[in-house]
């Protein structure tokens, strides 16, 4: 599958920004789909995951209510909805996919996905 981040932007302190990862193929329903991110000098770290029915979500402690990720399998796009934006989301972020994900633990590690966009510039100014 490929991935298509889009949606980012340059944004103040308390806005919102909702990011698209539109997917190719016809099997979008059979992936999970994962948010990260990554600023400068800093490691790629885990945003949020939704299970491919979207019934299960989780986040990255960080979010404390503040984004919520969605899917619509009819036009193979995942989504970030990202409100009270903070200057220290500022990164750029990516989608991921995986087929192969069994429910378990482990949704929050980089290496439990298999595709990766290319990521989508988010710029939260003070």
């Amino acid at each position: 599958v490929q991935l298509q981040a889009s949606g980012g932007g340059l944004v103040q302190a308390g806005g919102f920004l909702r990011l698209s990862c539109a997917a190719s193929g016809r099997t979008f329903r059979t992936y999970v789909m994962g948010w990260f991110r990554q600023a400068p000098g800093n490691e790629r770290e885990f945003v949020a995951h939704i299970s491919r029915s979207g019934d299960k979500t989780y986040y990255g402690d960080f979010v404390k209510g503040r984004f919520t990720i969605s899917r619509d399998n009819a036009k193979n796009t995942a989504y970030l909805l990202m409100s009270a934006l903070k200057p220290e989301d500022t990164a750029v972020y990516y989608c991921a996919a995986t087929a192969t994900f069994d429910g378990g633990v482990y949704y929050y590690r980089l290496d439990s996905y298999d595709y990766w966009g290319q990521g989508t510039q988010v710029t939260v100014s003070s």
